[in-house]
């Protein structure tokens, strides 16, 4: 029977939260001066008002980039820095947030990996690229840890540096798998892209799907369309009962899957798809309860945008940190974001507590050292060696739960409480008993 978590516990802000031990709180009592806040954005000097006492992290992204964009996850990590200031700080420091576009270019996410090493950044949160083979060495060589990336680049669940808070891509489309298999399907078929990292995602669907007997089509497809129709024409078939569709392209070209699909009008073909691919914004531009994503099935790493764990990071978003950008709660990198700064939070709180101070040393010590961080939006995550996924592609790969949700009433609501894990589909073995 597959093991769950059956609760999401709300808990407070970054910079609103009491803190449950003695000694923390005091820590925390004494950090009630006010403080500035400032960002930088990417290729600019450090800010001149910058104090040695401060603790400086950068997060990146691209923006003016096209489908890739995530302004988002700059946006809220700046809003974030600036709340946590207006509010007293970090135990007793002011969190000086460097934000950067990496320009979807590997030569974007490598300088601004540097800029993070030049402004002596404790540590790299949140951020997305699909670069991590130009980005990750020159965190490497500064000892620099990357708390919370996105998951799009192998080196993200490998490197020793790095501190994933969600599955990425494998963890979602084995789930994808395993919800298809309780939902009945009789057949599957696998709409993705027609790149290396698409074939990697095949053979986790593979392997979710095989305990049950499942059969697999796998259609490839172009990362970007305007007109998916022939991809969805395979993907349909003869449109049996029990015929499912799953997608793992990008929210735009998505949207246009979604399109295609609409216009096909199956009668018995069932779609599904994950977070990042589908979420909230994107069922209501497809129509919410009478478009093609009405009944439709999602896998995601954390609780749907409507659930009460994210109260602290609408909170931010609301106030006017945020300078009148918007910023989309339901988008998983502004999701993941907010959880890295939340482990982040955490992290510092603990070092605090036990007199020593935030450095990218200690950071990493304390996360390499197996103690459990816990800030309610996943299952506790641990790094220590123990464990680490039984990989050698992915052993950073360390939170292989995810949540089942459905889309319903026009809503992206759980399927079923709690979240379900998927290491056994990741490392190729059996379903638990």
């Amino acid at each position: 029977m597959t093991s769950r978590r059956d609760s999401f516990q709300a808990r407070p802000p970054i910079a609103g939260r009491r803190n449950r031990r003695p000694i923390a709180a005091a820590a925390a009592a004494a950090a009630l001066l006010p403080t500035l806040f400032s960002a930088t954005a990417c290729g600019g000097p450090a800010d001149a008002s910058t104090s040695a006492d401060d603790l400086t992290v950068m997060t990146w992204a691209p923006s003016g980039t096209g489908s890739a964009d995530r302004p988002g996850m700059t946006a809220l990590a700046e809003a974030i820095g600036q709340d946590v200031n207006l509010k007293g700080g970090l135990n007793g420091h002011r969190l000086h947030v460097i934000t950067c576009n990496e320009h979807n270019r590997a030569d974007g996410a490598k300088a601004c990996a540097q800029q993070a090493v030049d402004a002596k950044a404790v540590a790299v949160i949140g951020s997305y690229s699909q670069w991590g083979d130009a980005f990750m060495p020159v965190l490497e060589r500064a000892g620099i840890p990357l708390i919370g990336g996105y998951g799009l680049s192998q080196p993200e669940f490998s490197s020793p540096l790095s501190y994933p808070v969600d599955g990425g891509m494998p963890a979602l489309i084995a789930g994808s798998g395993r919800q298809l298999v309780e939902a009945g399907c009789k057949a599957v078929s696998l709409v993705r892209p027609d790149t290396p990292a698409g074939d990697n995602l095949l053979g986790y669907l593979g392997n979710a799907l095989k305990p049950a007997g499942i059969k697999l089509l796998d259609v490839k497809a172009p990362e970007q369309s305007s007109d998916y129709t022939q991809w969805v024409r395979k993907a349909i078939g003869r449109d049996d009962p029990g015929n499912c569709i799953t997608s793992a392209l990008a929210a735009e070209p998505t949207g246009n899957l979604l399109d295609s699909y609409r216009r096909q009008n199956p009668k018995n073909t069932r779609i599904a798809s994950v977070i990042g691919s589908v979420q909230q914004s994107v069922v209501d531009s497809t129509g919410g309860d009478t478009g093609p994503l009405a009944g439709a099935f999602v896998t995601s790493w954390y609780p749907p945008e409507s659930a009460k764990t994210w109260d602290g990071l609408r909170g931010v978003v609301r106030s006017d940190t945020t300078g009148g950008r918007t910023i989309d709660v339901s988008d998983p990198g502004v999701q993941t974001t907010w959880v890295a700064y939340e482990v982040f939070r955490s992290v510092s709180e603990k070092l605090s507590a036990a007199g020593k101070p935030t450095t990218a040393k200690t950071i990493t010590a304390l996360l390499d050292s197996g103690e459990g961080i816990d800030v309610g939006l996943t299952p506790p995550l641990n790094w220590g060696t123990t464990n680490m996924l039984p990989s050698t592609e992915s052993p950073r790969l360390v939170n292989t739960w995810v949540t089942y949700q459905v889309v319903k009433n026009g809503r992206m609501t759980l399927q079923q409480p709690g979240f379900v894990d998927v290491r056994w589909v990741l490392t190729g073995g059996r379903p638990p008993a």
